[in-house]
């Protein structure tokens, strides 16, 4: 839905609101055959990626997304060295795991490559690690890969999906979490993109009985701000095989090797802290940590 003809906009009739930008020109469209991929230049965000209608990032505020999908998880595993990254078409997350001189190995399963080569041409700093002899590309169904992968021959599992409908409702799924469970290492950590405090709790809470169903030992929600998002409050869950993972190598984290924007040992403890409301939701779906 559009305000005019200069102008993006993603309503989300569940929360009553919607997010609009100026647009000054669209760049790309394209239906491949899972989805209807667009490309925008807006005014103040620069470029603008959405799938079937729904913002998928933005060249102003993806920084915060990427990082807190793969930095906290890579402090809190003792030594990420092999990890899989379900979807991640952009490689945005793909870039921010392979700062980590302790990474290996990467697997990124997209089911869509074309996701993957529209970022390659309209977003080439997300993608300037794709080509890091660590990474392997697979364009796959992730839930079919997931049943048949080794078990114990992941460190990290990274789930960074669109919402959970249509291709990726499967991947929010109690099967898919014990499918993950057996793939991990002993202190093995699943992230997933857990959508908004906000609007989802509901959500964010049965995500949780479903880890703790299939397995896992404890589980961590980790808020940040992302405006382009439904109600502008987004979350990822992290969940360990061994352990909640609320505890994380500070030292490291307070001494990376890297410049990010967003992240750092501050900023992941105060992610950790809970809200009230959410709290109250999540009990009795599993072990809760934080705040």
């Amino acid at each position: 839905m559009a305000l005019g003809e200069d102008w993006f906009t993603e309503v989300y009739p569940e929360g009553g609101s919607a997010f609009s930008l100026k647009v000054l020109e669209k760049l790309h469209e394209e239906r491949t055959p899972y989805q209807t991929i667009e490309v925008f230049q807006t005014e103040t965000f620069g470029r603008l990626m959405v799938i079937d209608g729904c913002v998928m990032l933005s060249d102003r505020d993806n920084f915060i997304y990427h990082e807190m999908m793969s930095h906290p998880a890579l402090f809190a595993h003792p030594l990420p060295a092999r990890v899989v990254i379900v979807g991640g078409g952009d490689c945005g997350t793909l870039r921010e795991v392979l700062r980590h001189p302790d990474v290996e190995a990467v697997v990124q399963v997209e089911i869509d490559e074309r996701v993957t080569r529209i970022a390659e041409a309209y977003f080439p700093r997300l993608c300037e690690s794709n080509d890091d002899p660590r990474a392997r590309f697979l364009f796959d169904d992730a839930i079919r890969w997931m049943q048949e992968a080794p078990a114990g021959s992941a460190d990290v599992i990274i789930v960074d999906s669109t919402d959970p409908v249509g291709l990726a409702e499967g991947l929010f799924r109690e099967p898919f979490y014990r499918d993950c469970r057996r793939v991990l290492g002993a202190e093995g950590i699943l992230v997933q993109q857990s959508e908004s405090p906000l609007y989802h709790a509901d959500l964010i809470a049965a995500m949780h009985r479903g880890m703790a169903q299939a397995g896992f030992a404890g589980a961590v929600l980790l808020n940040f701000p992302q405006c382009v998002y439904p109600s502008g409050w987004w979350s990822t869950t992290l969940a360990g095989t061994a352990r909640a993972p609320i505890e994380f190598r500070d030292a490291h984290a307070r001494c990376k090797a890297f410049q990010i924007l967003y992240y750092s040992a501050d900023v992941h403890r105060a992610a950790a802290v809970a809200p009230e409301f959410l709290r109250e939701a999540l009990q009795g779906a599993g072990p809760v940590e934080g705040g």
